[in-house]
């Protein structure tokens, strides 16, 4: 989540008028995340997200990511139910942006992971996937394999601050990954960003997850990989094998990895990493001075990629 995009007094007040929400209490804005401006809205009747959506969210998306969401909610997935206004229309415009409204969730986004937390998000992980197994919706992943390439390459850093044969090894790295990536693995609906800050916490209870504007058709176990990259490394850089197995096993318990996911997970763990690294790579470089939001270092993940290719090791998941 992320500011780019303020809200007026009357900007809100002239977008509320067609829903029945109640009056209007506050609007504060959420700093966290980068990819859309977002806000908590208090109103008399209850307690909101308003998102308006910017950078890489497509209008055309919107449909689906909200389908998506109710279909979720509808299949018992702890997740935001998107709001309709009076007219029933889901997406609106606010402050000349595409808008929604969806309920707000109790809890606390993960300020650290342990090992009941990744339990815990190992059985969301794999009730979701379940749930998607039944849906007929379908998105190509706009941040696949085959992007990773064309993010970096396309990325101005004339004047980066970054190591200056980052981009040369990283153009190497994307190019074996390809050529060792799987063709054929169990998939549907993923989450495609469950980090930490995209679940609810109240203490180590998983009280729902969020932000699914990445949701795209892949593999099963990518998203997996995703969360292994991002709830199981420490904050000095070590690898936590015991959380790692810990997500892992819960996982599986709701729904078991076949062979071919597990073979392939040191793959696509690297992968996971790469695609982080690209777009935090380029954002890095082109953020907007002006946003209310902090980059995320593309280093941090450059050195999980690092890791992971050296400990290309099954014996690293618990297997």
């Amino acid at each position: 989540m992320a500011v780019y995009t303020p809200v007026s007094d009357i900007q809100l007040s002239d977008f509320l008028k067609d829903y029945a929400l109640g009056d209007i209490i506050s609007l504060t804005e959420i700093t966290e995340g980068v990819e859309n401006s977002n806000f908590i809205l208090k109103t008399s009747l209850d307690n909101f997200i308003l998102t308006l959506y910017e950078k890489r969210v497509s209008g055309d998306d919107l449909p689906f990511f909200m389908n998506l969401l109710s279909e979720l909610h509808n299949q018992n997935i702890n997740c935001p139910r998107p709001i309709t206004n009076k007219n029933g229309d889901i997406i609106n415009i606010c402050a000349g942006k595409n808008a929604t409204i969806v309920s707000f969730l109790d809890g606390k986004t993960a300020q650290f992971t342990n090992d009941s937390r990744c339990s815990e998000i190992g059985v969301v992980l794999a009730k979701l996937h379940l749930a998607t197994s039944k849906l007929t919706a379908h998105r190509p992943n706009p941040l696949g394999p085959n992007s990773w390439l064309n993010i970096i390459l396309d990325t101005d850093d004339s004047y980066t601050d970054l190591p200056p044969t980052l981009r040369a090894e990283a153009t190497e790295q994307i190019t074996e990954l390809i050529s060792h990536w799987p063709s054929s693995l169990p998939q549907s609906v993923i989450h495609a960003d469950l980090f930490p800050n995209n679940a609810m916490f109240i203490e180590d209870k998983l009280t729902g997850i969020i932000d699914f504007y990445f949701a795209c058709t892949d593999f099963y176990a990518y998203d997996l990989a995703i969360c292994l990259n991002s709830w199981c490394f420490e904050a000095d850089g070590r690898f936590n094998s015991q959380k790692a197995k810990k997500l892992i096993d819960s996982y599986q318990s709701v729904r078991p990895l076949n062979i071919d996911e597990i073979n392939a997970l040191p793959i696509l763990s690297q992968g996971a990493a790469m695609r982080f690294f690209a777009t935090r790579y380029f954002d890095w470089h082109h953020t907007p001075a002006g946003a209310l939001v902090q980059r995320h270092d593309p280093l941090e993940y450059w050195t999980k990629i690092t890791f992971l290719r050296d400990n290309a090791d099954h014996a690293l998941y618990g297997f």
